[in-house]
């Protein structure tokens, strides 16, 4: 059970390992991810079966009930999720779970909804990621650089940039990014960007993703336990609080 908040434990510098999971089997998933100890549980409800309010809560339980921290993603179909029904279902759905979860994702992209989860993760004292994805590239540095100005200014507590990375230029752009600013999770997709997935926490990167065993739900995803085993080795930082069940 973790020790210590998601606003806490990212207040403390350490990196947190994220595993996604939807609602084919929430309270195995649950029980499985405690036992790993997963330090971020992101609920993809966008793949959940039922997008209904109650359904959605009643899968959400498990992982609250075991002392997961918890982030709630809706992710929509322009940036590589599943979401089946339209923007005020959406938000509605944002504003009917914050309360029993640490933090939603919502995208940039998604402007006729996220100033009013802004708003409601306000309210509810939550944090919100806001997000960028690009699964084809890395857009250029001015391009990169305007995405988080604008999540900024958006009220992200945390800005993600997750971008296909083709090779080494790519790998540089993102660096540079995430060196530029704080409060940033830099992901390079694919099998040019696996690297990011450990070394950018190094550098700074607040969350980095992990597969749930072999299962990567986006490319070049490593499994969670050689996620933590790597980040244990070259962050000591992240060693420190994973061996306190911070």
């Amino acid at each position: 059970m973790a020790t210590q908040t998601l606003r806490e434990r990212l207040s403390g510098g350490a990196p947190l390992v994220a595993v996604s999971f939807g609602d084919d089997d929430p309270a195995g998933d649950a029980a499985r991810a405690r036992e790993l100890g997963v330090d971020l549980a992101e609920l993809r409800i966008d793949w959940n079966r039922s997008v209904e309010p109650a359904d959605v809560l009643a899968a959400i339980a498990p992982f609250r009930a075991a002392g997961l921290r918890i982030l709630a993603t809706i992710r929509s179909k322009a940036e590589g999720g599943r979401w089946p029904g339209d923007e005020t279902a959406r938000r509605r759905l944002f504003e009917a779970i914050l309360p029993a979860v640490d933090a939603v994702d919502v995208e940039l992209s998604s402007t006729e909804i996220l100033p009013g989860v802004v708003a409601a993760a306000r309210a509810a004292d939550r944090l919100v990621v806001v997000s960028y994805h690009d699964f084809d590239k890395t857009p250029d540095e001015d391009f990169l650089r305007g995405t988080v100005e604008a999540a900024r200014a958006a009220g992200a507590d945390l800005v993600k940039i997750s971008t296909m990375a083709h090779g080494p230029e790519d790998l540089r752009r993102l660096a540079a990014l995430l060196l530029r600013y704080d409060s940033m999770v830099v992901i390079g997709m694919g099998a040019e960007g696996a690297a990011t997935r450990v070394f950018f926490p190094v550098l700074g990167s607040r969350i980095t993703y992990a597969a749930d065993g072999e299962r990567p739900s986006a490319p070049g995803q490593l499994p969670f336990s050689e996620t933590a085993r790597l980040l244990a080795t070259f962050s000591p930082g992240y060693a420190t609080a994973r061996g306190a069940g911070a």
